[in-house]
């Protein structure tokens, strides 16, 4: 099975030299992240919440203190959820990934407007330990407060990861870790950056986007040509609203298997001094196809 993050080419770069961020819930483009309503019963003191929550744990069955759909009380309220998460902000980095390697919405939300790449992973590897499926639902579920009082047994992360139906196409994938588990490395958007470091034999393949620039596609194949991570270049295909992926490199490093050459990748080896670079410019001066496919506009 794989996971698969849609990126920019410069988050691209940071990821195969060995660092990958994890966001604070507060900095997510969905304003309801991690925010359920809560419920408070009369009386219950603010200085009574006290997180304590799991990292890796998975959902609990039965959800402890969740309240029915439609559950409505003049003591529900999103402002504690607020400083739960602002808490949380402190805290907790989440890494999000997605199940969905074809999704046109989020090549352009997350991926540079097609310009940036797919990477994809091997979601058996230890480094997703405890990964988190995203719940959709329709409704916004709502919590007893007594989810946030310190008890003995720790509050699941995961069980704050639902979003709106409407985020259902994106089949999101999350990891969550300690902030104190990373790295700090700057600031942006008023929220501090943080990183882990991610072992490259994670990673299974890259796909360059339709509109990754020449420059950036060579780039990427000679950060990549000596690993066992394949290369490919999703195309717009001659049918329907998909892409069809122009292979460049196997699974194999470059000393052991030679890469494809087809008039929409041979520019990548074009300055190459050897048999490679010589398939690649008679490819794209004689090759019929070589004036059609790389057409850009």
């Amino acid at each position: 099975m794989s996971l698969y993050k849609y990126l920019t080419i410069d988050v691209l770069k940071k990821v195969i030299a060995g660092s990958i961020k994890f966001t604070q819930p507060g900095a997510f483009n969905d304003p309801f992240e991690m925010l359920p309503e809560l419920h408070i019963p009369a009386g219950f003191s603010q200085a009574q919440i006290s997180i304590n929550f799991d990292v890796v744990a998975q959902r609990r069955d039965p959800l402890i203190s969740e309240l029915a759909v439609g559950f409505k009380s003049d003591q529900c309220s999103d402002i504690a959820s607020r400083d739960i998460r602002s808490s949380l902000n402190n805290s907790i980095g989440v890494l999000c990934l997605s199940r969905n390697p074809e999704s046109l919405l989020m090549w352009a939300h997350y991926a540079d407007e097609y310009a940036g790449a797919v990477i994809e992973f091997n979601e058996e590897h230890d480094f997703f330990r405890g990964k988190i499926e995203v719940e959709y639902r329709v409704a916004r579920p709502i919590k007893d407060i007594s989810t946030y009082v310190r008890a003995e047994q720790a509050v699941p992360i995961a069980e704050l990861c639902v979003k709106s139906k409407q985020w259902e196409y994106e089949k999101e994938v999350r990891l969550a870790r300690q902030l104190s588990d990373c790295r700090k490395v700057g600031e942006k958007d008023g929220f501090p950056v943080y990183v882990m470091d991610i072992p490259q034999d994670c990673i299974k393949s890259i796909i360059l986007g339709e509109r990754t620039s020449r420059e950036h596609q060579k780039k990427i194949w000679n950060l990549i040509k000596e690993t066992n991570i394949a290369l490919s270049l999703a195309a717009i295909a001659n049918w329907a609203y998909e892409f069809r992926l122009e292979p460049i490199k196997s699974d194999s490093p470059l000393s052991q298997t030679l890469p494809s050459v087809s008039p929409r990748t041979a520019h990548i080896f074009e300055d190459l001094s050897c048999s490679l670079g010589d398939v690649a410019r008679w490819t794209m001066e004689k090759h019929p196809m070589s004036e059609l496919v790389n057409k850009t506009a």
